[in-house]
């Protein structure tokens, strides 16, 4: 029995401490975590989880790894591993690839006592101003003493550039067929919905603000700040209202590599850190014909 409450126990602190995992969408990317995680309207290889649509926008093969813990508790750690191809050959300038991109994650959060194990395919296509996307999770939540369950969620995302290249709109409904993941009580994965904008003034900056309603919660209100201070190096601050949390970041771009730290602050439970790292896959370069004399 006392393994059963310690994992009890568990469980309800990284449903509320760790607010947006608890099997439900999460965070991807440390990007996102230093903007207060208010990311639906953004669209690098962590759009697979953040909102799928972004992946519509992407041209060139991406990979990405994730780390991130929660007031230094080691059984509230997340470790996530991503990729997105566009699909078909990308002519060089092309703004979308033309047959849209596929996406792919495997996520770990938790420790021994409890513990969420989640594969996701994700598919994004973009038309125009507009980008929609597509999601299937298989997730797999374990309890030690209680043994494990699985469920299939299914998500769907959107984006919109209301003002090219200015202002984009976007939204994210996770688990919109409500997974069930035990008979008892009716136990069901979170069904939550994302909405945000994003306005970029300048090339160098970037606001975002955004709003997320899980089914069974109070609403989140979320804002960020990117601000590009040199072409390698970006900085970041941003917070959460429900999760309390005041967030701060860096981005480093170093060529295809790119490179990225957050951290979050709650007055209560201490300091969060992110880490993620993402590269770019560039095509050969086509030989040239040889020129007739």
């Amino acid at each position: 029995m006392p393994k059963l409450y310690a994992a009890l126990g568990f469980f309800l602190l990284a449903a509320s401490a760790a607010h947006a995992q608890g099997n439900g969408p999460g965070v991807r990317g440390a990007r996102a975590a230093g903007l207060g995680t208010a990311a639906t309207t953004l669209s690098d290889v962590w759009a697979i989880g953040n909102n799928v649509a972004g992946l519509g926008q992407l041209t060139r093969a991406e990979v990405g790894v994730y780390a991130g813990n929660q007031f230094f508790i080691r059984e509230l750690s997340t470790a996530a591993l991503a990729a997105a191809v566009p699909l078909g050959p990308q002519p060089e300038g092309a703004k979308a690839a033309r047959n849209g991109v596929v996406g792919v994650e495997l996520q770990r959060f938790g420790g021994k006592l409890y513990s969420e194990q989640r594969v996701g395919l994700g598919y994004g296509y973009r038309l125009g101003l507009v980008s929609i996307g597509a999601r299937a999770d298989v997730l797999q939540v374990s309890i030690e003493g209680l043994g494990s369950r699985r469920a299939v969620a299914m998500s769907l995302g959107g984006q919109a550039e209301v003002i090219p290249q200015k202002l984009t709109f976007g939204a994210y409904l996770y688990n919109l067929n409500q997974a069930k993941l035990a008979r008892y009580q009716d136990e069901r994965v979170p069904t939550v919905l994302k909405a945000g904008l994003s306005y970029r003034p300048s090339a160098k900056v970037l606001l975002v603000v955004e709003t997320e309603k899980d089914i069974e919660q109070s609403a989140d209100f979320k804002a960020g700040l990117e601000y590009q201070l040199i072409d390698a190096l970006t900085v970041r601050a941003g917070f959460a209202t429900l999760a309390e949390q005041a967030t701060g970041g860096l981005g480093l771009r170093l060529g295809r590599l790119r490179l990225d730290y957050a951290a979050g602050y709650h007055n209560v439970l201490g300091l969060s850190q992110h880490l993620s790292a993402g590269l770019r896959f560039e095509p050969k370069a086509q030989p040239q014909p040889p020129t007739q004399p």
